[in-house]
Formats: C-alpha cells, sequence, structure tokens
C-alpha cells in the first residue's frame, strides 16, 4: 500500500512540475512575443490639436510635407491646396508657423499639381516636388521661386526628367538627391529611383530601379539624411528603409519601423510614419510614427493611431524640443504631438 500511494504521491507531483513548467515556459513565451511585439515601444507624447492656426476660411487638403525650419521650431507644411490636388486652386499650398502655431508666410499659389515632398534647407531655401508636374522646385524663404529641375509636365527616366519625384533633401555640400517614383499614381509605371544632381542641378548618377533586392525599389516615398550623410530612403512598398552612402552604395536595410511614407532625422534621432500598416498590409505592424536612432536602429517610441476609421501621417518632423508634427494626407489634417 505504501509503495503504491508513494508512486501515485511522486505522479502527482511529477505532473504538479511539468505543469509549473509548462506555466513558466509560456510566460516565458509570453515575454518574448510581447517583447518582439514592434507596436509595444512606449508613446511618451500626447496629440495638441489646432496647433496650427489658419486663415478664416482657410482648411487642411492632404497634408503630405512636413518639415522644421533652420531655427528648430518653426514649422513647414506642403498640402495639396485644401483639398486631393492643386489643379484648378488659388489656394497656396506652402505654409509656415513659428512655434506658437502662429501663420507666419504662405506661397506657391498656382505652381503646383499634386505636391509631394517638401525639405527645408539649411540656407533656409524650400525645396519642394510636384508627382504630376514632375518637376523639383527651389524657392527662397519668402516665397521667391529660385529655380525648378526637370521638365514641366514631361515624364522620363534620362538625366533630365523626373517621374512622380516624392521627396527631396540637400546634403550640406549642396548635392541634391531625388526619391523619383510614387509607384502607379499620380502616372502609371512612374520610375523607381534615386538621382544625385550637383549642388547646380546638374545630373550625377541615379540608381535603383523596380524591385524587392538591396538597391532596388518599390515606391521610394520619402528621404532624410543623418549626420555622417547617409542616405535613408522610405521604400514604402517593399516595407522597409534602405540605407545608402551618398554613391548610392547599398548600407543595410531597416524593416523594424514598419512600413515607411515619411523619414525625418535630428540630432540622428529618426521618425518614421507608418500611413498605411494594418492586419492586411504588413502585419504585425500598426500604423503610428515610430521613433529611434539611427546608430543601432532600435525604436525606442511609438504614437500610435489616433482613430482606427483616419490613417496615420505620411509627413513627419520634429522640432529642437522634441515636438512630433504630423501630416496626415488621408485625413486631410496636421498635428502636433508634444512630450508627456
Amino acid at each position: 500500500m505504501r509503495s503504491r500511494i508513494t508512486a501515485t504521491l511522486s505522479l502527482g507531483t511529477l505532473c504538479l512540475g511539468l505543469a509549473v513548467a509548462a506555466l513558466v515556459a509560456a510566460f516565458a513565451v509570453g515575454q518574448q512575443v510581447q517583447a518582439d511585439d514592434p507596436n509595444s515601444a512606449p508613446n511618451p507624447y500626447h496629440v495638441v490639436d489646432n496647433w496650427a492656426k489658419l486663415p478664416e476660411g482657410r482648411h487642411w487638403g492632404m497634408a503630405i510635407g512636413v518639415d522644421v525650419d533652420r531655427d528648430g521650431t518653426s514649422v513647414w507644411v506642403l498640402d495639396r491646396c485644401g483639398g486631393k490636388t492643386c489643379d484648378g486652386s488659388a489656394v497656396a499650398p506652402i505654409q509656415k508657423f513659428d512655434a506658437s502655431g502662429r501663420l507666419v508666410i504662405s506661397f506657391g499659389s498656382g505652381l503646383f499639381s499634386w505636391p509631394h515632398g517638401l525639405f527645408a534647407a539649411p540656407d533656409g531655401t524650400i525645396w519642394t516636388t510636384d508627382g504630376q508636374k514632375q518637376v523639383v522646385m527651389q524657392f527662397a524663404p519668402d516665397g521667391r521661386l529660385l529655380r525648378t529641375l526637370g521638365k514641366p509636365g514631361v515624364a522620363g527616366d534620362d538625366p533630365d526628367t523626373f517621374n512622380s519625384p516624392s521627396d527631396v533633401v540637400v546634403a550640406p555640400n549642396g548635392n541634391i538627391f531625388v526619391a523619383d517614383g510614387h509607384g502607379d499614381y499620380p502616372v502609371p509605371k512612374t520610375n523607381d529611383r534615386m538621382v544625385k544632381l550637383s549642388k547646380d542641378g546638374k545630373f550625377i548618377k541615379a540608381w535603383g530601379h523596380h524591385g524587392s533586392a538591396h538597391g532596388e525599389f518599390d515606391v521610394p516615398h520619402g528621404l532624410a539624411m543623418d549626420s555622417a550623410g547617409r542616405i535613408f530612403v522610405a521604400d514604402r512598398a517593399n516595407n522597409r528603409i534602405q540605407i545608402f552612402d551618398q554613391d548610392g552604395k547599398f548600407l543595410a536595410e531597416w524593416k523594424q519601423f514598419g512600413r515607411p511614407s515619411g523619414l525625418y532625422i535630428r540630432n540622428d534621432v529618426i521618425y518614421v510614419g507608418d500611413s498605411q500598416s494594418d492586419e492586411k498590409t504588413n502585419a504585425p505592424f500598426r500604423q503610428g510614427i515610430r521613433v529611434g536612432s539611427v546608430k543601432d536602429g532600435k525604436v525606442t517610441a511609438f504614437i500610435p493611431a489616433l482613430d482606427p476609421k483616419i490613417s496615420m501621417p505620411e509627413g513627419v518632423a520634429a522640432d529642437k524640443n522634441g515636438n512630433v508634427f504630423g501630416g496626415f494626407a488621408t485625413g486631410m489634417d496636421f498635428k502636433k504631438f508634444a512630450k508627456n
């Protein structure tokens, strides 16, 4: 009898031990899943609605481009003239707001069709792209058009034409980099390449074509440059950021920032706007703004969607105080996200 009782107790102890071990293992797996959740980074921001004071009668269109002025606090916003396009509109699509959200200046009326990219250069000039007019334009801070690169209305892939340029960034030495291509919109079969121009606008080289291998692109949608001069490309339809040197040499690809639409880098902190991830596209990533370091690629913060029915920002930027700004294309809005 004792042997049977002992055997029974031993079996019970073994079962209990196995159950505990299973629970510990399950907890460990749960911890790992949580650690690997691309949406689990903390959100140290809160939204500031209606920060930018628009003129009476003016409302946001598709706010596609956002950048911070060289003063570190004023914000430039490029929207589609209060709607989905600037065709036939007399509204100025480029607006500058000071640190309090007061409108300082607006310009660009009648010059755009489908504005897309925006870059505020250290010399104070403002660079834009138009994906339907097929041009890159440079403006003085007071709104004067200084020059136009590309052939207006002519789409192409030769040295002096673009086909739906999405974004532009200018290096400290004046070299100009253009993300040239936007998939099949606004015109079909656009380019999928990077273009490098000299500071006087002369073609230097191009690299990349449609594809998913390293150095290939599928909707190169946004650009940014870090302190080392590396070019970060939001290769949106490939769900990745590609990193290159200024000669077009592939350096790395990052997929931990989601499906990137917009990029911004300040003091080697990278801000990535993901406006398309969902359960069908690039799961398990969710839409939002991911913040991290260009040094190690680690995501340190995540601003999640405010409303599941409204896509998160495509355009994104941050001021010197760490405030984040987002331009909503689908939602036709612009918001400030202040640190808690």
